[in-house]
């Protein structure tokens, strides 16, 4: 049985829900299609503004490998990601990003600052948006509603 890394995120993300966290869920899988690591939002949990799912998820993959580049593996995330983790994705050299939701207000992929698009970008994944999008923007409705 094959597992699907975008399921393991929106698990991750419904964990985060469960916390109070926002609900956000990421999966790095090496070249073999092997996890490296998973991770939901943490920021109230942590009392930290950079503990996003995807900056959790990169530091435990390369801690793991003991490599602070993360060449041939992919990030599966349900939201897109900030210009925050989004410059990290491009820091960690991240080979393939895939995406849920997109965040027209805070994103910095296809959205906001479109940060792999600059001049000054050193390594762009390839970005595929809308993977298990109707989940994900789901359960961040849901969430959201529930604090109105």
């Amino acid at each position: 049985m094959t597992i699907d890394p975008m399921m393991m995120a929106l698990e991750e993300a419904k964990a985060a829900a469960d916390r109070q966290e926002v609900p956000v869920g990421a999966v790095i899988v090496d070249a073999n299609g092997e996890i490296l690591s998973q991770a939901g939002n943490r920021v109230m949990e942590l009392h930290d503004p950079t503990a996003h799912a995807e900056m959790l998820a990169i530091r435990t993959a390369t801690s793991r490998l003991g490599n602070e580049r993360l060449v041939d593996c992919d990030l599966y995330v349900t939201l897109e990601p900030c210009p925050m983790c989004a410059q990290a994705i491009s820091f960690a050299r991240i080979r393939r990003l895939y995406y849920g939701a997109a965040d027209p207000k805070g994103g910095g992929v296809d959205n906001g600052p479109t940060l792999y698009n600059q001049p000054t970008c050193h390594h762009a994944p390839q970005v595929y948006g809308g993977i298990g999008e109707t989940k994900a923007a789901m359960l961040l409705k849901r969430f959201f509603e529930t604090r109105r």
